[in-house]
């Protein structure tokens, strides 16, 4: 999502804009997206556009339905963003042709082209010493490359192919899957870093953002099951939120509780991990579902909705103090994502920590004026101020579903007839004095719900809007409203 700062004191480089859009979903060679030619001229567009942070979803392997908060891996990189015309220019692989045209989207069918590609690419490097040497330095890689192997040969997750965890015997028998995978992974982070360089050196820095939760079929709960609830090799409780704005039934998410207990015991060693590793490929890191960390919606394994759960307590500031403690400057990386139901030990910690919080302009006029998300009642300027996220619908979709009552709130509020919402959402958004305001892509191109990217508590038909094209004629809009509102 495209973004901008708030006047007052100097802020740091990292604060000064946002864009939202998942890596996979540039312009590419195929409709999967790459992390090639077109990626970098993604860059050109915002430089262009006067845009300083380009917010990302996770960038980890995607799972079921293709969601990137699903994914069977808290560590490593998507395969899929590997850029194949990269590896060609590189001299990793040969001259491949393309197998569509221009216009024909085919995700699955390019992906089945693509991955034979992607992995002759990391049996060919694997064996380098600028592999090795990366390998060497990547303590969680042995664990994930070795699941991988059983995944790819069983084509099923640790409940699936049902070993007990990682083994020498079983490092020795797939010793050339772990290999290969090792190469997928330094192909990833040599593409990753040197996207990441061309942004910094056009003064733009990448936001991450990180699942609370991982996928209870995944590597992580597969190698350090002990770190997680379970019982008879069932995860009891699993996660998710009650009743909300999205879901009259709450959302049961099914991922595995963590066992805080232990996690404290071992000084948060794996979060330390997680955090660490995040940040090696991102400059500020969103933590999804801040709340959690507070206290988290448990739902007995058994139950089928959200309705009948209830809150566990989380570990709190004592996970922070730890990061704070193993990570150098961690807290000034760190935007929370506190939406939902916040209460005031939410806030507090928050606060606490000096985290910057988020607002989102789609919530804000469903109430009375003394609404928390319209942006004169904002309490200070250590704010992230969003049109939408990733989970609402396009801002055009949003307000030609929001009914009479919200629409005309609206208009009273922005001083607009309403025929162009998604300007005066964006216009909101910047004339905040939230330090940044951020946007989605699809609202930057105007589009409505078909281009919604996804719909919380749906299990399929979401992550798959792409943008095909650079939309260069709305840079001086973008630009125009960073000079007005000093976001620059």
């Amino acid at each position: 999502m495209p973004g901008s700062t708030g006047q007052g004191p100097a802020l740091p480089p990292a604060r000064r804009g946002g864009v939202l859009l998942h890596p996979s979903s540039l312009p590419g060679p195929g409709p999967i997206g790459e992390l090639g030619p077109y990626a970098y001229a993604f860059l050109d567009w915002m430089e262009q556009s006067g845009l300083r942070v380009w917010q990302v979803l996770p960038l980890h392997p995607v799972g079921p339905g293709h969601s990137p908060y699903a994914s069977p891996s808290a560590f490593a990189g998507d395969w899929r963003l590997i850029s194949v015309e990269e590896l060609v220019r590189t001299g990793v692989i040969g001259p491949v042709a393309l197998p569509w045209g221009t216009d024909r989207i085919d995700t699955a069918a390019i992906e089945r082209w693509k991955e034979p590609l992607v992995r002759e690419a990391g049996r060919r490097v694997s064996g380098s010493d600028a592999c090795r040497a990366w390998v060497a330095r990547q303590g969680w890689l042995a664990d994930w490359a070795l699941y991988n192997a059983l995944r790819q040969q069983t084509g099923a997750g640790w409940e699936g192919f049902g070993h007990d965890g990682p083994s020498d015997a079983l490092r020795e028998a797939y010793s050339d899957a772990i290999a290969e995978e090792e190469g997928v992974q330094f192909l990833f982070e040599q593409q990753w870093q040197a996207l990441r360089q061309e942004a910094r050196e056009r003064g733009i820095q990448l936001l991450g953002d990180m699942p609370l939760f991982v996928s209870g079929d995944g590597a992580d709960t597969w190698c350090h099951r002990d770190l997680f609830q379970f019982r008879e090799g069932v995860a009891d409780p699993v996660a998710g939120v009650p009743p909300d704005y999205f879901s009259p039934h709450g959302q049961r998410w099914g991922n595995p509780t963590y066992a805080w207990k232990r996690h404290a015991d071992e000084h948060f060693a794996w979060w330390i991990a997680r955090v660490r590793r995040e940040l090696e490929l991102v400059d500020e890191l969103r933590i999804d579902h801040f709340r959690g960390l507070v206290a988290n919606w448990a739902i007995a394994a058994g139950q089928q909705d959200a309705r009948r759960g209830e809150w566990a307590p989380g570990p709190g500031r004592t996970l922070f103090d730890a990061l704070a403690a193993a990570i150098p400057g961690v807290l000034s990386r760190i935007v929370a994502e506190d939406l939902g139901d916040i209460t005031p030990d939410v806030v507090a910690l928050r606060e606490g920590l000096g985290l910057p919080g988020m607002k989102v302009l789609q919530f804000a006029f469903g109430g009375d004026w003394t609404h928390a998300f319209l942006p004169h009642n904002y309490v200070g300027t250590n704010w992230v101020a969003y049109t939408g996220t990733h989970d609402n619908d396009t801002a055009l979709g949003w307000y030609d579903s929001a009914g009479d009552v919200v629409q005309h709130r609206f208009r009273v509020y922005t001083g607009r007839a309403g025929t162009d919402a998604v300007w005066g959402l964006l216009r909101e958004a910047w004339a905040s004095v939230a330090t940044t305001a951020v946007t989605p892509m699809q609202d930057v191109l105007g589009l409505g719900s078909d281009a919604r990217m996804n719909v919380p508590g749906e299990a399929t038909g979401s992550w798959s809007w792409r943008m095909r094209d650079l939309p260069w004629d709305k840079c001086g809009m973008m630009r125009s409203l960073s000079e007005v509102y000093s976001r620059k």
